[in-house]
């Protein structure tokens, strides 16, 4: 059997942001899910191979995905890829997604799931720090999930930050770019990192309501937020990871010395044993083949 790959736009039709978010959410209660530990092997000049096998009592699925930090500034995706959907009954490939497509909104899902079960404001403003593909999937994830209509931008690239913009005034939202994240995080109750985070962005104490997902940094070297803010926020409200993985990749919170291995993850707030905090809330992402098991098998009803 041929199985032609998705285009980016065929993967994005069969993932919408609220239907990704609920399965996202019935996956994390299913007992038959099935995730090893995703295989990171370098590249030489710098660049990595990601390998992420996963699987249901129905479906198993790998992510090959190439990360290429230098393609940065140019024309080519600096993340590449595809995710392959077998059907474990009769071990027929279903599927080819786009792997770049389902990285995006997966990862906006994920943050977007976190925020609708622990944001203390959830109407915005928005403010996003990076104007790139994971900026331009959290705009949308939010926006469709949270019925946000405010968002701030602010990105390093004049250019990448005015054209999310007018992406987001496009989608019937305010937008305005700012040059200084740091002070719009006292008008931003919601906020989003994700930068190519080579160094902190934000390092100031954030809103008393504030929830932050930051997703740019996921490996031990890679940073996006300050020591201070997450030791900040870790005492005055509370920090979660998506997946006990990240005790292994949160840059942010590694580099600040957290102990990872206490921290609660999304898994534990979806069963009801991490409810909603008082203070702020920062939601650190490192990603994991189960967020792209559960866009497999939403992507296969919506083929099917």
């Amino acid at each position: 059997m041929t199985t032609i790959p998705l285009t980016a736009a065929e993967t994005t039709s069969r993932l919408p942001y609220p239907a990704l978010a609920e399965e996202l959410s019935a996956l994390l209660a299913d007992p038959q899910v099935v995730v090893p530990a995703r295989l990171e092997h370098p590249l030489p000049g710098g660049a990595s191979l990601f390998v992420m096998p996963a699987n249901d009592g129905a479906v198993a699925i790998t992510k090959l995905i190439t990360f290429t930090p230098a393609n940065a500034g140019s024309r080519r995706p600096t993340i590449q890829g595809d995710v392959v959907v077998f059907d474990i009954a009769t071990g027929t490939r279903q599927l080819v997604l786009d792997g770049p497509t389902v990285t995006a909104r997966r990862t906006a899902a994920v943050s977007l799931l976190a925020a609708q079960r622990l944001a203390p404001r959830r109407d915005g403003p928005l403010l996003i720090v990076g104007a790139g593909v994971q900026g331009l999937s959290h705009l949308e994830a939010f926006a469709a999930g949270l019925g946000v209509r405010e968002v701030w931008i602010n990105s390093r690239s004049a250019a990448s930050a005015e054209a999310l913009a007018d992406h987001a005034r496009g989608l019937g939202l305010d937008a305005r770019v700012v040059d200084d994240a740091q002070a719009a995080l006292a008008h931003c109750p919601l906020v989003v990192t994700a930068t190519p985070a080579s160094a902190a962005v934000l390092d100031a104490p954030p809103r008393e309501d504030a929830f932050i997902a930051a997703v740019g940094a996921f490996t031990p070297r890679m940073v996006e937020l300050g020591a201070a803010m997450c030791h900040d926020i870790a005492r005055r409200g509370r920090v979660v990871v998506d997946t006990r993985d990240a005790e292994h990749e949160a840059g942010d919170l590694l580099q600040a010395g957290m102990d990872v291995a206490a921290l609660p993850a999304l898994a534990d707030v979806v069963r009801g044993n991490c409810p909603r905090p008082a203070g702020p809330v920062l939601f650190k992402s490192c990603g994991w083949a189960g967020w792209d098991l559960a866009a497999a098998r939403l992507a296969v009803r919506a083929t099917g």
